[in-house]
């Protein structure tokens, strides 16, 4: 698995768990959906991603984006 994929695996992941946890445990993590999404966004725009970073010293091989 490449550096990108692993990025976007993990901010989905992020997602359904947020989504999860606002359903079933308070209201107000819905802001961790925003903040991941706000993320995605100014990765794209920027190249900067603190997750792709850790991956990165985890030995993830790069791709592409990141």
């Amino acid at each position: 698995m490449t550096l990108d994929r692993s990025v976007l695996a993990f901010a989905g992941f992020m997602v359904l768990v947020s989504v999860a946890l606002t359903t079933w445990v308070s209201p107000l993590f819905v802001w961790l959906t925003v903040f991941v999404g706000l993320n995605l966004l100014q990765s794209s725009f920027t190249g900067f991603c603190p997750a792709a970073m850790v991956f990165r010293k985890f030995g993830i091989k790069p791709g592409c984006a990141f």
